[in-house]
């Protein structure tokens, strides 16, 4: 029986290192297009503050590979909201980390998406087009109760995205040190609104 075990780990780390070997995956951003925040607004409701979001160029055809290999991977939203103040240090309202974690199921042929942010049970999809459309989209997420803002006062709303962790067994976490040419992190994208 451990004979066959090696013979099982040998062979995932044979897969798993020709997969991380690839070209495509030891290309990084540098030589591709970066991913970025896209399509930022924010607006409120009768009662929240609302932040909307997009990331653009965050699936590229490595990562790709990676999910359809069944590899769970998760994306983080960094979002921050301070009240801007000109003779003191801004103060920070709402500081939050959204994740979004995609696995695909090889024997049933569909995605199961997790968001931290939604209170529901996670979403299966079958296309990887529509996996792509809900790992990438931030719509409505209430950063904070419009009760807690000050009328007259200024505030910004950062924002920044992250291919955050590849979730591999235990014996294969080695391997991150490779699949760390593939992560990607956008820049901070800004707005300011007064209220």
């Amino acid at each position: 029986m451990p004979f066959i075990l090696n013979r099982k780990i040998f062979f995932i780390l044979l897969c798993l290192t020709s997969l991380l070997s690839d070209p495509v995956f030891l290309s990084g951003p540098v030589f591709g297009r970066p991913a970025r925040l896209t399509d930022m607004s924010v607006t409120n409701s009768q009662d929240h503050i609302l932040v909307y979001l997009n990331v653009r160029d965050a699936f590229t055809e490595k990562i790709q590979k990676i999910i359809i290999s069944g590899v769970p991977t998760t994306f983080s939203f960094f979002i921050t909201l301070d009240e801007i103040r000109t003779i003191w240090i801004n103060k920070t309202l709402s500081e939050v980390t959204l994740t979004h974690t995609i696995k695909y199921n090889t024997l049933k042929n569909v995605f199961t998406i997790q968001r931290s942010w939604k209170d529901e049970k996670p979403l299966t999809v079958r296309t990887l087009e529509e996996a792509r459309k809900i790992m990438t989209e931030i719509d409505a997420f209430k950063i904070i109760p419009i009760s807690q803002l000050d009328k007259g006062s200024r505030y910004r709303v950062r924002a920044k995205a992250k291919l955050s962790k590849m979730t591999l067994p235990f014996y294969l976490h080695y391997i991150l040190i490779m699949a760390s040419k593939w992560e990607f992190e956008t820049d901070w994208h800004t707005i300011d609104f007064d209220y």
